[in-house]
């Protein structure tokens, strides 16, 4: 009878111990996602949710997949408080545990809901710029009339000179032109200043250096599927906002500028158009 009770007492304190912890357990609530016009990032890459408490950004949790909606388990002390909703784009292994340059959404709490943009990257609503078809690379004084194998974003002159309209960018990301090719598309250097050459030039000519505004010309080292040179008349030319680091070799999703390139090839230029369509968007919900 005796090891019964003590059994049965043994029991109990066991169940109050159990029920005491989770007394003491805090209480979570669901975070929704609702987004758009994002795009895997690869093996190396996540996206990170934040809400900002008093000031502090608290991870709301990383993920991969771009389908919508998603949702995730939060403090609900710290979730009913918050102020903002922040996305930022983390390595997959991240020692740290504040979050990267590259913050892509950003919405203030309205009640339940948070509107996210992109503006936290820059505004792009006057966004405008022109390039040209021209081959400097491969001269060495004269035109050797195969201009046509060659982009630069600017206006042409002696020498030429930028155009862009388009806003500086935070630390975390800088702009990237492309051209597509036949296979996809092929880059022609990352840039955040327009009055300079960009850092890349492994398909030029090394006869003569390239204007002081970003561009390639065409003629060496073709990626795979291409077939260098490569006539650029007719083709897609785009300006991309990519993160940094970036590990893709394709556009990322904020694609601001794209144009046509004409047969024309310089003194003429080539007009982008805006393409804010491809500006990613959404709601988060408590």
């Amino acid at each position: 009878m005796i090891k019964k009770m003590f059994l049965a007492l043994m029991a109990l304190g066991v169940l109050a111990t159990s029920c005491s912890d989770d007394d003491n357990a805090p209480a979570l609530s669901t975070l929704t996602l609702d987004l758009s016009g994002l795009e895997p990032l690869g093996d190396d890459f996540v996206y990170e949710g934040w809400i900002i408490v008093d000031g502090s950004p608290v991870s709301t949790g990383v993920f991969s997949s771009v389908s919508f909606p998603q949702t995730f388990t939060v403090d609900a002390q710290q979730l009913s408080t918050a102020s903002r909703f922040v996305l930022s784009i983390e390595p997959t292994d991240d020692p740290d545990p504040a979050p990267a340059d590259t913050k892509l959404l950003v919405g203030d709490f309205s009640g339940n809901e948070a509107s996210v943009n992109s503006n936290i990257v820059g505004d792009f609503s006057s966004a405008s710029g022109a390039f040209f078809l021209r081959t400097p690379t491969d001269e060495t004084g004269t035109n050797n009339g195969n201009d046509h194998y060659g982009v630069w974003f600017g206006t042409p002159g002696m020498p030429p000179i930028p155009n862009f309209v388009l806003p500086t960018l935070p630390d975390g990301w800088v702009y990237e032109g492309w051209v597509v090719g036949d296979a996809g598309p092929i880059t022609t250097g990352t840039f955040t200043a327009f009055n300079a050459a960009d850092g890349f030039n492994d398909f030029s000519e090394t006869l003569q250096a390239g204007p002081p505004v970003p561009g390639e010309d065409f003629f060496l080292n073709a990626p795979s599927g291409e077939t260098f040179p490569l006539d650029v008349r007719g083709r897609t030319v785009v300006i991309s906002v990519e993160p940094v680091p970036d590990n893709s070799p394709a556009p990322f999703a904020i694609k601001p500028l794209v144009g046509t390139a004409g047969q024309e090839t310089a003194p003429s230029t080539h007009n982008f158009g805006q393409n804010l369509g491809s500006l990613p968007f959404g709601t988060v919900t408590r």
